[in-house]
């Protein structure tokens, strides 16, 4: 349990120093950013969209807006086709916990 809550609590401190764009929080940030790493960090086509949308509780224009802010501040990357966006921060920089260690918190015994 404990080595599952260590990878979560930097998350969200990381993702914390994070000034979310206008229509999202900070929250909305950290969760996007969980979601896209369930994916395995790249958001290509409409299914990929359509999951951090589900999984996040975003609407497009969110996740849009804050994949396009991720571009601009050095969080991701265009994606090697040129097609898309590969987060490189969060939960998908090099050496992160996975995203199954993020979000399997809710799984601990009480």
């Amino acid at each position: 349990m404990t080595a599952r809550l260590v990878p979560a609590a930097a998350l969200i401190a990381l993702t914390a120093c994070v000034t979310p764009p206008e229509g999202a929080t900070v929250d909305d940030v950290t969760y996007f950013e969980a979601a896209v790493a369930t994916i395995g960090c790249t958001l290509t086509t409409d299914a990929d969209f359509r999951t951090v949308e589900f999984q996040a509780g975003l609407t497009r224009q969110q996740v849009l807006d804050i994949a396009g802010q991720a571009l601009t501040t050095g969080r991701a990357e265009r994606a090697e086709d040129g097609k898309g966006v590969r987060l490189i921060a969060g939960p998908c920089a090099p050496g992160a916990a996975s995203a199954v260690q993020v979000l399997d918190l809710g799984t601990a015994p009480g």
